[in-house]
């Protein structure tokens, strides 16, 4: 009787992980290096994300993409001026009034640690408690050294960084105006077989990312419009810093809203020191995200993205650590594209058929 043995070929499984992780890895390192560069491409994608939809509505109009381009830069041109003329003279006497007032708050912040160790009784432990108060007041001391050097090394980074903006104009430019001739190339490289199911995962996507980064922006202008006027209300210092700043943190998903009242706390409590003041701005800024998560985001963010929250913190602090900022604003959209891929792959879409 004949014993037929069957040879199995090797999987190649395990040799495609491995040369995934390799190539991830490899674009990570690669995306560290040139930080900046990526920089500069993600700020003129995400812009010409945001106009696209503009475009798109010209054309369904019956006006051609390049007339529509030209007539969007007009527009944007004029907005420009404007915000040069009158925005960033009040964004940089802000700034600047806060550099000044940096060594006034460590100043401060020593007086009130000498008077803690002054105040504390002569019991058990106290000595251990005034040598932590010599420690942080003299951690204060260099403090003042270092703001000093920390508001130059940020001015010197923003002035780097205009680099980027005025490069910005002309890849958005391009980006808009090849738009299609770019999506044609790529889905003309797709396997004719998959070509249709790519293409539809493709556009869903599309509309979840496209949705949550315009959505994003919103709030986050909401946010900073209605935390700088409350601040005006309330007379605290640097109101529009802490408005730019509570608008900036309401990308962070959860702590977001926590990180946005402590410079309005700081302030307010340096210049009136008294327990009324921090209640009335907690309160301001509790009334300000109370209506950003119950009115304003359901209305803006039509559809959720039903993110797991642990796997939302950890996109966060990961794409944070490796671009930034852009990390952090991107972690969202790329965890949501990735979640509905998984779903597909789970569902076995890309099985052959």
């Amino acid at each position: 009787m004949e014993i037929s043995h069957h040879v199995h070929a090797p999987r190649g499984d395990y040799g495609r992980f491995i040369a995934t992780i390799l190539l991830l890895s490899l674009l990570a390192v690669t995306g560290y290096a040139l930080q900046h560069t990526i920089s500069c491409f993600l700020l003129s994608w995400v812009i010409a994300y945001l106009l696209d939809p503009l475009l798109v509505y010209a054309e369904k109009r019956g006006l051609k993409r390049g007339y529509a381009l030209g007539l969007l830069y007009i527009i944007l041109g004029i907005l420009t001026v404007f915000f040069l003329a009158f925005i960033v003279p009040a964004i940089t006497i802000s700034w600047n009034a806060f550099v000044l007032d940096i060594p006034a708050y460590i100043l401060k912040l020593k007086q009130i640690a000498l008077e803690w160790k002054d105040r504390l009784p002569d019991r058990y432990g106290s000595d251990e408690i005034q040598w932590l108060l010599d420690k942080a007041s003299g951690n204060i001391d260099t403090a003042a050294e270092k703001a000093g050097f920390w508001a130059y090394n940020f001015g010197t980074s923003i002035f780097f960084n205009l680099f980027n903006i005025v490069l910005s104009p002309i890849l958005v430019f391009f980006m808009l105006y090849y738009k299609q001739i770019v999506i044609d190339t790529l889905i003309s490289w797709l396997p004719d077989g998959r070509r249709t199911q790519i293409t539809d995962i493709a556009h869903e996507v599309n509309s979840s990312i496209g949705g949550y980064l315009r959505g994003q922006v919103v709030v986050s202008i909401i946010v900073a419009l209605l935390s700088t006027i409350a601040l005006f209300v309330l007379g605290i210092s640097h109101p529009i810093f802490c408005g730019a700043f509570a608008g900036a943190a309401s990308i962070l998903p959860f702590i977001g809203v926590i990180i946005a009242t402590l410079p309005a706390l700081f302030f307010a409590w340096f210049k009136f020191q008294s327990a009324a003041i921090l209640w009335q701005t907690t309160f301001a800024f509790g009334i300000i995200y109370f209506v950003e998560g119950y009115l304003i985001k359901p209305l803006v963010f039509k559809e959720s993205m039903n993110l797991n929250p642990l796997v939302t913190i950890i996109m966060v602090m990961a794409l944070g650590e490796l671009l930034g900022f852009w990390g952090i604003l991107l972690a969202l959209p790329i965890a949501s594209a990735i979640k509905i891929t998984w779903g597909h792959f789970v569902r076995g879409d890309f099985k052959q058929r």
